[in-house]
């Protein structure tokens, strides 16, 4: 009878893998590099553990190693490096920064990236469709003429500063996508290029004296004064604005923003497919088809700003 019993109980054991889910058989190491604490890209990285979870990746089954590069780039290789070491079966970068670092410098392990403005520009990926390599993802990509009409609404505009950083792939991307539209709108784009913390100081007040809008972009440079930023444009009575939410919660004025974590979600299903063995090249690059509109109305009573009816209608979100 003992011998029947040890019989079936090791049948049962050699049976229990194939009722497991496939994320449960064997453990899966997963590195996320985070550029910065931007709140943008907590919410990303968010809403990626979140669908990974739903999926079946979970700890213990699941480890996670998280990695922050405190916005300094030779930071991000160092850890790029530590987990080129590490053997992951999927890294997750997060912000422009970070992908265009861990894209170049690992090419065998799958990568999905995530809140990276234009992955095609920044030469991470050959084309939307398809990456043509071992990467893909989610982009914060925003059609330009949709900002300018909203900014339209707000207060008629004909020359628009936009404060950007050359050497930052997101923020040229920006700029660029600017200039495009202008001649649709009839207005002057401005070029306001921010190389040293004390340009924003020396040159920002004089670039103020001839526009009648500030744009912010993903600049990690700009972003470290954007308080100061908004002050001097509040008191110049020049209204700011950006695609990126957190920049709003952080004073800009109004941006049409995308929503970070849906975004996050977006590159986590894209994450379940690799892990599942879809290639990254075979998977899309997507941007969300809905944005929102984020109004900081601190800004709107220090700047004295007044809010058109036909702007107010289509506002979203409201930061108190």
């Amino acid at each position: 009878m003992n011998a029947i019993r040890r019989f079936w109980l090791s049948v049962l054991i050699m049976m229990i893998p194939a009722f497991l889910p496939l994320a449960a058989r064997a453990e899966k190491k997963i590195g996320f590099l985070m550029f910065s604490d931007e709140s943008r890209y907590v919410e990303a990285a968010k809403g990626i553990r979140d669908r990974l979870a739903e999926a079946g990746y979970r700890e213990p089954g699941t480890r996670y190693i998280m990695a922050k590069a405190g916005a300094n780039k030779a930071k991000a290789v160092e850890l790029t490096h530590q987990f080129a070491a590490e053997k992951l079966d999927l890294i997750v970068a997060i912000g422009t920064s970070s992908a265009v670092i861990v894209a170049k410098e690992i090419k065998d392990v799958p990568i999905v990236f995530s809140t990276v403005y234009n992955p095609i520009t920044a030469g991470i990926a050959t084309s939307w469709k398809s990456s043509g390599n071992n990467t893909t993802g989610t982009s914060t990509l925003m059609p330009m003429d949709k900002v300018i009409k909203k900014l339209m609404l707000l207060r008629p505009v004909k020359r628009l500063a936009v404060l950007y950083t050359a050497t930052e792939k997101n923020s040229e991307s920006v700029l660029k996508d600017l200039q495009a539209v202008q001649g649709q709108f009839g207005i002057k784009i401005v070029p306001v290029l921010i190389t040293t913390d004390e340009d924003i100081d020396q040159i920002l007040p004089e670039a103020l004296r001839t526009v009648d809008a500030v744009y912010v972009t993903g600049s990690n440079l700009v972003n470290s004064r954007v308080r100061t930023v908004v002050d001097m444009a509040n008191r110049a009575g020049v209204v700011t604005v950006s695609h990126l939410e957190d920049l709003v919660e952080k004073g800009v004025l109004f941006g049409l923003c995308a929503d970070s974590y849906a975004l996050g979600r977006l590159a986590g299903e894209k994450a379940v497919k690799v892990l599942r063995g879809a290639a990254p090249s075979s998977i899309p690059i997507e941007t969300l088809s809905a944005y929102q509109t984020v109004v900081n109305m601190q800004t709107v009573r220090a700047g004295r700003f007044p809010l058109p009816p036909a702007f107010l209608k289509t506002v979203t979100r409201k930061i108190e």
